[in-house]
């Protein structure tokens, strides 16, 4: 569906995450990768989807020449939790340092999307809250020993082993907390001018 309507279009996705890339493909989108090199560095006053926003918007930027039958998709999650953003762990210690903050406790998974065409800029943002029960050392140690969560922000896989296991609620999108909002994309998508 999404397809036909944008056939006008030439979409770019920016974005190195295998799990963007997927839900790409499985909303049966044409589009071809093009990846830069951007320092995620927000000023340190922002707060919340205003650090999204911003980091969306600096990876579009990034993109200086754009076509006119070209639309850029680049897009930004972090984990908030207790007034702090959480990205991705540096190390091992790191991500059990994250984990054992998210314990017990509700953070919010933020993603913002931004659309860059010739002509404007736009940008989308989700929020997803995501209630974690207690977990034991034990628990966060068998996680990391046997996934790879350093890609994440949060160091943590909603779809992974940790998600069956930690999440006892959660309070909007889950493709959200997987690194986009695939029911805003579509719909923004959808509702894109014929070319």
């Amino acid at each position: 569906m999404l397809k036909q309507k944008l056939k006008g279009y030439k979409i770019i996705l920016a974005s190195g995450s295998p799990r963007r890339q997927q839900f790409f493909k499985d909303l049966d989108l044409d589009f071809e990768i093009r990846l830069k090199e951007v320092e995620e560095i927000y000023p340190p006053e922002m707060k919340g989807r205003e650090i999204t926003d911003y980091l969306a918007q600096l990876k579009a930027a990034a993109f200086e020449m754009i076509g006119t039958e070209e639309l850029l998709v680049t897009s930004d999650t972090i984990v908030w939790h207790e007034g702090k953003a959480l990205g991705k762990p540096k190390d091992y210690e790191d991500a059990v340092r994250i984990l054992q903050a998210l314990s017990g406790s509700t953070h919010e998974v933020i993603t913002s999307v931004c659309f860059k065409s010739r002509n404007k800029t736009e940008v989308i943002h989700d929020i997803t809250k995501v209630t974690f029960c207690d977990l034991s050392p034990e628990a966060i140690k068998y996680y990391l020993d046997n996934y790879t969560p350093y890609d994440k922000a949060g160091a943590y896989g909603i779809q992974d082993w940790i998600g069956f296991v930690a999440v006892s609620k959660i309070e909007g999108s889950y493709t959200n907390v997987m690194g986009l909002p695939t029911e805003k994309v579509y719909n923004y998508l959808i509702k894109l001018e014929d070319k």
